[in-house]
């Protein structure tokens, strides 16, 4: 299953994406929920097979598509997860996980404008795959972290990188406003296939700038996800963006910074496009 949000007079509604169409998920089950995260933490997940077939839905061009999980208690992103980005930017590969946050005000939706902030000159752009957490996981295996797994969707970790370098902590070059576009779509583990094989690829203008799977990853999903899980209680709608591969822009020559006007598009065979605009 595909499953998006939607923006309506209600507010934020998860909704299946059924072709050029969506369906209210919520209305469809004839529940009192609203989000996709209420969605997942209510355990309705499986519920939703079928439903689009027997179900009113509107056009998905008349809808204004948010970002999958619009209220994720935690969004956690890895650093240095792919062997040729760690090398291109010089630095050592990891012996376990490089964990930083982001937070909701970073969330911007599928065909968002982004504004660079004004803190900063050198703005990058980073494909990622963002895994998205279905149940509670707490101190859990590789096995049962993967069973834990909604689904996936895609991630552009946008990196002011003058002041993510400023000090040894992250988190100042990557939460200003619009950091974190996401999306389009929230695709279920068992659609999306096998976690080491998410490709995707990102170009700035119409340029290719990274391409790579999650078959290069050094850490691997499962294994991500329970080193978290032994470090935090996981949630559902948790948003874990596993890193990002070679081809940024800080490590080309000369370095390349997003400007006003650019357009960043992420795609994916598995996972769809998110487009994003630098206002």
């Amino acid at each position: 299953m595909r499953l998006v949000t939607y923006e309506s007079n209600r507010g934020a509604r998860a909704a299946l994406l059924d072709g050029e169409r969506v369906v209210d998920a919520w209305d469809a089950l004839g529940g009192e929920g609203a989000t996709l995260r209420e969605l997942l933490a209510a355990g309705r997940l499986a519920d939703l097979a079928g439903v689009s077939d027997r179900a009113e839905g509107v056009p998905l061009a008349d809808v204004t598509l948010l970002p999958p999980i619009t209220d994720p208690e935690k969004i956690l992103c890895i650093g240095l997860n792919y062997r040729a980005h760690a090398e291109e930017t010089k630095q050592q590969i990891p012996e376990v996980p490089t964990v930083f946050a982001k937070f909701r005000n970073a969330l911007a939706a599928p065909g968002a404008m982004v504004e660079l902030p004004k803190a900063s000159e050198k703005v990058d752009y980073e494909a990622e795959v963002c895994i998205v957490i279905g149940k509670r996981l707490k101190e859990v295996d590789a096995e049962a972290a993967l069973a834990g797994i909604a689904g996936y969707t895609l991630l552009n970790d946008l990196s002011a990188r003058d002041l993510q370098l400023a000090t040894t902590q992250w988190i100042s070059g990557k939460s200003f406003d619009g950091a974190a576009p996401c999306g389009p779509a929230l695709v279920t583990a068992d659609e999306a296939g096998a976690h080491d094989a998410l490709e995707f690829s990102l170009t700035l203008n119409g340029e290719e700038m990274q391409r790579s799977a999650t078959s290069d990853l050094i850490f691997k999903v499962p294994e991500l996800v329970s080193h978290l899980s032994n470090l935090m209680t996981l949630e559902p709608g948790d948003l874990i963006s596993t890193g990002t591969p070679s081809g940024v822009g800080i490590a080309r020559q000369p370095s390349v910074w997003l400007k006003p006007g650019d357009e960043i598009q992420i795609s994916s065979p598995q996972l769809g496009l998110l487009q994003t605009t630098i206002a």
